[in-house]
C-alpha cells in the first residue's frame, strides 16, 4: 500500500502457501518480463510458461533465471509435460528441468488420455526432486467429469505428492470448473471444497467475474491462476476491496 486505509483485507505475506497468484506467461519477451516484475512481483507468486511457449520463445532460459532471481516460482505448462510423455520422452523432460534449473513442474492429462495410476506415479517420482502441481479436469469442453471423480482425483494426486492441485479452466475460463460462456459450476465447486482443503487447490480463473466469485466464496487469500500479465494488479485490488465488485466486502461500517 502506498498510503494507509482502514478496513483493507489482510493478505498473506510472501513467500506464501495460500493467497497465491499465478501469472500465465504466454510469450512475454525478456524485456517485458523485467517490466512485469518491476510492477507486479509483490503481488505475484508463480509464473507458468503457458502451453508450449517455452519450446519456441527466445531467451527462455535467461527469462526463467530472471523470474527465479526475482523470488518467483516458475514452471512449464502441463501441455509441455504431456508433449514429452506422449512421445515417450519422460527422461528428456526431467533432464530439461534440470538443465534449465527449474524447481517446479506440472503433471497434467488435459490434452491426452492417461491412466490415473500412471499419472500419480509421475507425481510421486517428480515430487522427490521438484515441487509438483497437478491439474485435474479436461481441456475438452464436451468432457464433463462427475463430481465424485473430481474429488477422488484431487485427493489421490495430493496423496501422491502434489503441492497443489489445479482446477482446470484453460486460459479462456470456459472448461473444467466453468461451463460455456465462463459460467461457474457452483454446485461442483461447493462439493469439491467440502472434501478437499481449499488451500490445496489453485483455481484457474482468468476472467474477472470468476475471480470475484472465488474471492467472495473463499476470501481474499484464495489461490488463483491463469491470470494475464496485465491483470495481476487489478486482481490484487479485488482481493483487498479496492474495486467496485468487492468494495463493501471488508468495510466495518
Amino acid at each position: 500500500m502506498n498510503f494507509f486505509l482502514t478496513d483493507i483485507a489482510k493478505r498473506t505475506k510472501q513467500p506464501r502457501e495460500n493467497g497465491l497468484t499465478m501469472m500465465m506467461d504466454k510469450g512475454l519477451s525478456l524485456n517485458q518480463a523485467r517490466e512485469f516484475v518491476s510492477m507486479n512481483s509483490s503481488h505475484t507468486d508463480i509464473i507458468k510458461l503457458g502451453f508450449g511457449t517455452s519450446a519456441i520463445s527466445p531467451d527462455v532460459e535467461e527469462k526463467i533465471k530472471f523470474y527465479q532471481d526475482s523470488g518467483l516460482k516458475v514452471y512449464l505448462g502441463g501441455t509441455m509435460f504431456e508433449a514429452f510423455i506422449i512421445r515417450g520422452m519422460y527422461k528428456d523432460y526431467k533432464d530439461l528441468l534440470r538443465k534449465w534449473n527449474i524447481k517446479m513442474c506440472e503433471v497434467s492429462d488435459g490434452s491426452m488420455e492417461m491412466d490415473h495410476d500412471n499419472k500419480c506415479e509421475y507425481i510421486s517420482d517428480l515430487s522427490k526432486e521438484f515441487l509438483v502441481v497437478s491439474e485435474v479436469g479436461s481441456k475438452d469442453e464436451n468432457k464433463d467429469l462427475p463430481t465424485n471423480l473430481w474429488i477422488n482425483l484431487m485427493q489421490k494426486e495430493l496423496k501422491a505428492g502434489s503441492w497443489k492441485v489445479i482446477a482446470e479452466a484453460r486460459e479462456g475460463g470456459n472448461v473444467g470448473v466453468f461451463g460455456s460462456g465462463g459460467k461457474v459450476k457452483s454446485d461442483l465447486i461447493d462439493e469439491i471444497i467440502k472434501n478437499v482443503p481449499s488451500d490445496k487447490i489453485l483455481w484457474e480463473a482468468p476472467n474477472k467475474s470468476q475471480q470475484v466469485w472465488f474471492i467472495k466464496l473463499l476470501g481474499p487469500n484464495v489461490n488463483l491462476g491463469n491470470i494475464a500479465w496485465d491483470e495481476v494488479i487489478p486482481l490484487e485490488t479485488l482481493r483487498i476491496g479496492l474495486r467496485g465488485d468487492t468494495f463493501f466486502d471488508y468495510l466495518s461500517r
